[in-house]
């Protein structure tokens, strides 16, 4: 390192703990030493895509440091993992150039393909992991179609058209004055503030990046003082305390930043809980053959103006033994209008009594109310919601839509269009990656085959289960034939390089199965026009992964000339038997009984590195001869 470079470090570390300490700036790299950040941290160091995918759902900071110093990104750049530092990267992970952290993770970058990565997502290129939920948030105030507001606030002459289920999330003050007044369509502001201090109030409400110096540009003192006030009052009106701290423009970029990322999580945290406590709590269970009298009202005390629909599995459905108890007859059973409380009733047709005799269980949906303004994340929806088919239809009851999916899926679903979170686990993640490719949701398409790709390695972790002799588990997570093909069918590239060099690193258990050979064959057909002697895809990325499994072993053995010696050593053999010279004959039965090791067609081999090199050889000869059994030249 240079001494210039090196003093630059040390008055960039000076600068900021001077911020820090004096309570200006929060501490981007906090001391973490709980046993979970301990964990994260020595998964980094080894490159475990799956232990640090778990860690990140649970909670850990990714930005924390370790009793040495060290961040999680750090430690990955330094050890060269390079798709783990994209995981991070994508995650949140920090590094700013002009910063101790930032700069130690850049110069101790084991690569250039590494610090090239690290530099594309510095401060000034990248985005907040939550700012695409935030730009949506923020389109709503300006989306003229489709409507999907349902008051109005009117100041001075300029309405608003807003959304009342992001002011009850927002502010306090809405909160309670809407869940006294579910069915309230405007509000007025008073005569003495002005519309562009609503304005301002409204952008910050909806997550947008508020700058006080472009509305009060071209202002008068007088005028630019009547906004300043205006934004006061509406602030504690509104009861949100921060409103006139946070739109306060500061020059300091990091401090631009760090006020930034606090109020997208607030704004998603309040999100989240609003979401959880009224969308998730109020999702109603009926019998599938009722769900068409389902009949929600409009003014309902969450907004909602559209309901989803989610059938169970036929599957988890049989016809049950016989039960001898009486069942519950209508005149017992309360009617479901009763007991829903504030969703003002969702009658769904008489219950009939069941009969004490053999009956089947009956299928279950489950009913999720929603707002449009959210699902229009979904392309799906924003086509369905601006056409004229019957869901974009008003209605005295909300309409009902059903999605082909599971309940669980959907709740999958809903939680990343609501808050952005994708904490889904590895049982529904193919099922959630098919929903959103039917919905046109492209980022949670590539979280879900995120979560399949570190997630996916059985009770192993992904360093344990990918070593050079394929020791693994018997037990898999995953189905690698279902997953390649989804990579597939929904396009996702992420899916179809961890389908290979799953494949390649558990070869020997998979490559005499018939369904992997089908599977050849299907990659086969997928090239358009195949030629003869065109290349077939998977063969070819599992043959790249393969060798990738046994290279760093080579290198280190020198391969080549470990087989040229064997070769030789084998032709000796056979010139002194014809010559009818004695050879040495190993005792095999003496070897075996020692524990000798054997390769994968059974034969002896003097140690591990030569078991690694001829194992290598056996592998590639039996693609090679899969590839003639099915008459594929590639």
């Amino acid at each position: 390192m240079t001494t210039l470079k090196k003093h630059e470090i040390e008055v960039a570390l000076a600068t900021e703990a001077r911020a820090v300490s004096s309570g200006q700036l929060k501490e981007d790299n906090p001391l973490d030493t709980s046993e979970n950040f301990r964990t994260f941290c020595e998964a980094c160091r080894r490159g475990d895509l799956k232990v640090c995918q778990e860690m990140i759902q649970a909670g850990v900071n990714i930005n924390s440091r370790d009793s040495h110093d060290y961040t999680p990104l750090i430690l990955a750049s330094l050890c060269g993992h390079l798709e783990l530092v994209q995981l991070l990267l994508e995650n949140g992970a920090l590094c700013e150039r002009d910063t101790f952290q930032g700069e130690r993770c850049l110069y101790n970058a084991l690569n250039d393909r590494i610090r090239n990565l690290l530099l594309s997502y510095d401060y000034a290129k990248s985005t907040n992991p939550l700012q695409p939920l935030a730009a949506h948030i923020t389109s709503l105030l300006t989306r003229p179609t489709p409507k999907t507001s349902d008051i109005t606030i009117q100041a001075y002459d300029q309405t608003f058209h807003i959304h009342k289920f992001l002011l009850a999330a927002r502010s306090p003050y809405f909160a309670k004055k809407l869940a006294a007044a579910p069915a309230i369509s405007t509000w007025k502001l008073p005569q003495n503030v002005p519309a562009d201090s609503l304005g301002v109030a409204l952008q910050y409400l909806y997550l947008s990046e508020v700058s006080i110096r472009k509305v009060t540009l071209g202002l008068s003192n007088e005028e630019e003082m009547a906004v300043l006030n205006g934004i006061d009052k509406i602030g504690r009106q509104l009861e949100m305390d921060r409103l006139f701290e946070d739109i306060t423009e500061v020059s300091d970029r990091r401090l631009l930043r760090q006020k930034r990322t606090d109020e997208l999580d607030r704004g998603r945290h309040q999100l989240e809980n609003w979401f959880r406590d009224n969308v998730m709590k109020n999702k109603v269970i009926v019998d599938t053959h009722k769900v068409d009298n389902v009949q929600w009202d409009r003014n309902n005390s969450i907004f909602a103006d559209v309901l989803l629909r989610a059938d169970d599995d036929e599957d988890d459905y049989a016809s049950d033994e016989a039960d001898t108890s009486p069942g519950p007859s209508e005149s017992s059973t309360p009617p479901l209008r009763a007991t829903l409380g504030p969703l003002n009733g969702i009658p769904v047709g008489p219950r009939q009594s069941r009969s004490p005799l053999r009956q089947r269980q009956p299928r279950k949906s489950t009913i999720y109310p929603a707002h449009r303004a959210m699902l229009l994340r979904s392309e799906y929806f924003l086509t369905m919601f601006s056409s004229t088919f019957r869901e974009a239809q008003d209605t005295p009851y909300l309409q009902v839509i059903k999605l082909d999916c599971s309940p669980k899926v959907l709740e999958a679903i809903l939680t990343f269009l609501y808050t952005e979170r994708s904490d889904f686990g590895l049982d529904v993640a193919i099922d959630v990656l098919f929903a959103a490719d039917q919905l046109f949701i492209e980022k949670l398409k590539q979280r879900a085959a995120l979560i399949i790709s570190t997630l996916g390695n059985g009770s192993t972790s992904a360093v344990e289960s990918e070593n050079p002799r394929g020791e693994i588990d018997a037990e898999e997570a995953v189905d690698i034939y279902e997953i390649v093909r989804a990579g597939w069918d929904t396009r996702v590239q992420r899916l179809e390089e961890f389908g290979a060099r799953y494949l390649a690193y558990r070869l020997e258990r998979y490559i005499d199965e018939p369904e992997f050979a089908e599977l050849v064959r299907e990659s086969a057909r997928r090239v358009k026009a195949r030629q003869e002697t065109d290349t077939v895809e998977l063969v070819d990325d599992i043959r790249y992964y393969l060798s990738d499994r046994f290279r760093l072993r080579f290198e280190d053995t020198g391969f080549d000339e470990m087989m040229d010696e064997t070769t030789q050593i084998d032709g000796d053999a056979l010139a002194d038997a014809d010559k009818g010279v004695d050879a040495y004959v190993p005792d095999v039965e003496a070897q075996v009984a020692a524990g000798a090791i054997r390769t994968l067609d059974g034969e002896i081999a003097g140690d591990e590195f030569a078991q690694d090199a001829i194992n290598y050889q056996i592998l590639l000869g039996k693609i090679d001869r899969l590839l003639e059994n099915l008459d594929l030249d590639a």
